[in-house]
């Protein structure tokens, strides 16, 4: 008992310190190393399935290289048999088109519940809370018979109407516009500027990390959507991406993941370098450093 009290006791040396935090650099870095590897893992396993050889995919050995490099082949057939740079097309304007209604509808939404002095406020603020836990099936079928009676089904319209009002972007902008100085607000309005021109001019260009951050959740989203192109869709032409994948899949490539997964790769690469480009946005969004 006396010894441990001695050794709890004991000073820490400079040695000791630096070792301590060399241990917790080599732990912190060697979690984030095994959770990046994990995550990469499915991606870097289809851009290497599609440069394999048939015979090479259901290999008992395990390389990240093939033996034989059938990457022209594999994307040959690809673009071949499904047009697939047409179903690229349809997941930029799709998510394109989603994203500028959104945007268009939940900035000065966002504005009004954070800086306009109204009765109900709170109450429509609490509405858009509970609009964030009603998912996407529960309106599927009056929006579907609505579109149908319309005429609207199989058109661009028919896949972006449900999604053109976002709770959770009005959500977002609102807890960012709410850091927004008031003053500056206040002496935009004694310039004579109007309630919109102070949300367009002067408040949304402080929010882009906000916007850059919504954006790349909004087109993930949308990129990636299956369901509701399912419903609503059936002419291969207007196919976005997950919806184009499921018709070559069906149709033309059977048993050939190479080709299969040169397709997913080939649709997925928009998306990577459209992340890549807004990156440090998304970063900066997703943290909320604030008004500059």
């Amino acid at each position: 008992m006396a010894d441990l009290t001695l050794a709890a006791a004991a000073p820490v040396t400079p040695a000791h310190s630096v070792l301590r935090r060399f241990l917790s650099l080599v732990l912190i870095h060697g979690v984030l190393i095994a959770g990046a590897i994990f995550m990469l893992a499915p991606f870097i396993w289809m851009l290497v399935t599609s440069i394999k050889p048939p015979a090479e995919i259901f290999n008992a050995e395990i390389s990240l290289w093939p033996k034989q490099f059938y990457g022209i082949q594999n994307y040959g057939f690809a673009l071949e048999k499904a047009p697939l740079l047409r179903f690229a097309l349809n997941g930029v304007i799709l998510c394109g088109g989603i994203l500028i209604v959104q945007l268009l509808v939940a900035i000065p939404c966002a504005y009004a519940l954070a800086k306009l002095n109204f009765p109900g406020r709170n109450a429509l603020f609490v509405l858009v809370l509970l609009g964030l836990c009603i998912p996407v099936q529960v309106p599927a079928m009056p929006l579907y018979i609505a579109l149908a009676q319309l005429g609207l089904l199989n058109t661009y319209f028919s896949m972006m109407v449900p999604f053109f009002l976002s709770v959770f972007a009005i959500f977002l902008f609102r807890q960012f516009f709410r850091s927004f100085p008031d003053d500056i607000i206040n002496a935009a309005r004694l310039d004579g500027m109007s309630e919109f021109e102070i949300v367009w001019r002067i408040v949304t260009p402080s929010a882009w990390p906000a916007i850059a951050a919504f954006s790349v959740f909004s087109a993930v989203a949308h990129w990636n959507d299956l369901y509701w192109p399912l419903i609503v869709i059936s002419d291969t032409r207007l196919a976005p991406p997950p919806l184009g994948m499921m018709f070559f899949a069906d149709a033309e490539t059977g048993s050939n993941y190479g080709a299969l997964t040169a397709a997913a790769t080939i649709l997925t690469a928009p998306l990577v370098i459209a992340f890549l480009v807004a990156r440090r946005r998304f970063i900066d969004g997703i943290t909320m450093t604030g008004v500059k």
